[in-house]
């Protein structure tokens, strides 16, 4: 008997439908033919907590710190004991056992410590599902893999768990017994990436709030031209007062020179023209798509998540949603066509956009070379009934169409002016932009470009016809909301300040992963470190209280984005785990070391931040993993997440 191990049910009903013969319910498994589907629910397992290495952890001491198991064990977790039962029975009659996890780093270790867990020791195939419409299962089925080529993912998932619970066990239980001795009532939850997701926020709106703004001047010439008219802007040179940004600090010179101007006239002593070819966004990540989305229609970037994962298990419109990947496998190129005329066939929209693809381009997003583990999000091309979905589902999917739909419509092409005019010995600029060729542009609404230029000539005269000097003001950078804070972890590279270590997080992922992003966000709302202020994220007083307690260190991406470097060198290149643990270990006895009462009592009591709203009831469950007992000695340990 073949036992197929799906992450879960969703995934086990759709891979039993793609099996020969009628597949008929067992307890907990899915039987057609030789083959038993059963499933996880998502974690069966979750990392031992720290008295089942030693009972004497169950009290939260600052002299047990750090916390160091010697042989790693995992715990079933409670609700899911009654499935892992069912798993551990059919594994005895097994002979052949195939792991069908999602096609990730997470989805690799769900499924297979729950193998390694049960003591299986016989073969292991892998089944890569991506796409839950049958077809695309069985051409799935028909091309299974050996596990053993994905245990160096398996190894750096296991590592990123291990290093989590490492981190966040020790830091938050050493956090909260140090704030314990300042007087503070709660646990303070320190993660690997959580907290620098909060400094992100934390130090923005301390930008904000001490952002002094000053006044800058601009003047701008209308210019009368031998084809028409335009506006340009004068260019004061160094001999004046400006700031970092070439912006004028005085109003005089530029009200002087405006006195001079009426009637001026001079000469376009430069003229430089460009054409600018651009091809179509790519189709979307998960959190390409969460961005925009966010952007366009307001929606949390949990939202998002929450609405893909519908669109791809309940509907199966969507291929495998929690993808990092922004291009497509070459072989769906040859389908394309037919897969997007039968998906968006029965809505107006999507048939408009449909009509104007030209399905003989071929644009640079299929690319075997990009594409790893999963693919970009693109409809499967079961048809979309969009109106018998919720809205926001129907606009999400809109937009995964459209992107994919964009890869088949010519570049947009524009040409591009810039022109400098000299009147009375000063320099004045003036832009413009030319539509040549609308390309894809038509199926996005962007903001307006610049108007075009009339028609100009190198050397010719100009006469000033208005002018006027406008007062300005500097302002603050806008707060994070759900799409800046969600760009900004997958660009993390920008916040880091050192130009050797911002190099190379370019060229790896950010803080977090596409499947964790918009869960953090929520994570820090839930604990009270952040609230939402309309479409805004802020930090509370508690949440700016934290990181000043923290060394600076703990709360920056430089660590965390370095600990994805080299998980990823462990899942793509075989590197061995040992010293990544390590290095961390010996990284968190610098941390535990820097806890200190009076910093944290002081960080508290100086915090400036929101008011966090109100904590949720949370049942028994959540108490296990965070809650806050009535008993300094008896409380339980808290979430660990990253």
């Amino acid at each position: 008997m073949r036992l197929i191990i799906a992450e879960k049910p969703s995934l086990a009903r759709a891979i039993a439908e793609a099996l020969p013969g009628g597949a008929r319910r067992e307890d907990g498994a899915l039987h057609a033919g030789d083959s038993i589907v059963t499933w996880c629910l998502g974690h069966l397992l979750e990392q031992a907590p720290p008295d089942a290495y030693d009972p004497a952890f169950k009290q939260w001491r600052l002299d047990h710190l750090p916390i160091l198991p010697s042989r790693w064990q995992l715990s079933p977790r409670p609700k899911a004991r009654g499935q892992l039962a069912v798993i551990r029975k059919l594994l005895k009659q097994a002979h052949e056992v195939v792991h069908a996890g999602d096609p990730d780093r997470e989805g690799q270790l769900l499924v297979q410590e729950v193998i390694e867990y049960l003591g299986w020791k016989g073969p292991v195939s892998r089944l890569l599902v991506s796409d839950l419409n049958r077809p695309a299962v069985q051409r799935a089925l028909a091309r299974l893999e050996d596990n053993a080529h994905y245990q160096p993912l398996y190894r750096a998932a296991e590592s990123r768990s291990r290093a989590d619970w490492l981190y966040g066990i020790n830091l938050t239980r050493a956090w909260t017994l140090t704030g314990r001795q300042a007087g503070h009532d709660g646990v303070l939850s320190v993660g690997r990436v959580q907290t620098p997701v909060l400094g992100l926020v934390v130090r923005r709106d301390a930008e904000i709030r001490d952002f002094k703004p000053h006044p800058f001047y601009v003047l701008w010439a209308d210019l009368a031209v031998a084809s028409g008219q335009l506006r340009a802007w004068w260019q004061p040179g160094e001999n004046h007062r400006l700031d970092e940004q070439g912006r004028l600090l005085e109003h005089a010179p530029a009200q002087a020179l405006a006195e001079r101007l009426p009637g001026a006239e001079g000469r376009l002593t430069s003229l430089e023209t460009r054409q600018k070819r651009q091809s179509a966004p790519l189709p979307y990540s998960l959190s390409a798509l969460q961005v925009d989305a966010a952007r366009r229609f307001g929606l949390s970037a949990k939202a998002v998540l929450d609405i893909c994962q519908r669109l791809y298990e309940r509907h199966k419109l969507i291929t495998y949603p929690r993808s990092d990947c922004r291009y497509l496998p070459e072989e769906h190129l040859a389908q394309a066509r037919a897969t997007l005329a039968s998906a968006c066939g029965q809505d107006e929209t999507l048939r408009g956009w449909l009509a104007g693809a030209d399905f003989s381009l071929r644009s640079k997003a299929w690319d075997d070379k990009r594409v790893g583990a999963h693919h970009a999000l693109a409809p499967t091309g079961k048809p979309a009934k969009l109106e018998r979905l919720e809205r926001t589902e129907a606009d999400v999917f809109r937009l995964i169409a459209r992107n994919v739909l964009a890869q088949f419509y010519p570049p947009l092409i524009t040409r591009e002016v810039k022109a400098e005019f000299t009147i009375l010995a000063e320099r004045f600029r003036a832009s413009g932009q030319e539509l040549l060729q609308p390309g894809w542009k038509p199926l996005f609404t962007t903001r307006e470009e610049a108007p075009p230029l009339p028609p100009l000539t190198e050397g010719e005269s100009c006469r000033v016809t208005a002018c006027e000097v406008e007062e300005r003001e500097t302002r603050p950078p806008d707060p994070f909301t759900d799409a800046s804070l969600i760009k900004a972890m997958m660009n993390i590279a920008r916040y880091v300040d050192d130009p050797e270590v911002r190099r190379t997080l370019r060229e790896h992922d950010g803080l977090g992963t596409e499947a964790t992003r918009a869960g953090i966000i929520e994570t820090l709302i839930e604990r009270g470190y952040l609230v939402r202020q309309k479409k805004s994220l802020r930090a509370t007083r508690l949440g700016s209280g934290l990181v000043a307690s923290l060394p600076e260190a703990a709360s920056r991406p430089e660590r965390t984005a370095q600990w994805e470097q080299r998980l990823t060198a462990i899942a793509e290149h075989g590197d061995d785990p040992a010293p990544f643990l390590c290095a961390l270990i010996e990284d968190l006895r610098g941390l535990l070391g820097s806890a200190d009462a009076n910093r944290l009592r002081q960080a508290m009591a100086t915090a400036q931040g929101e008011v966090a709203a109100a904590p949720k009831r949370r049942g028994a469950a959540d108490k296990r993993r965070g809650g806050r007992s009535t008993s300094p000695r008896t409380r339980r340990k808290p979430r660990t997440s990253a």
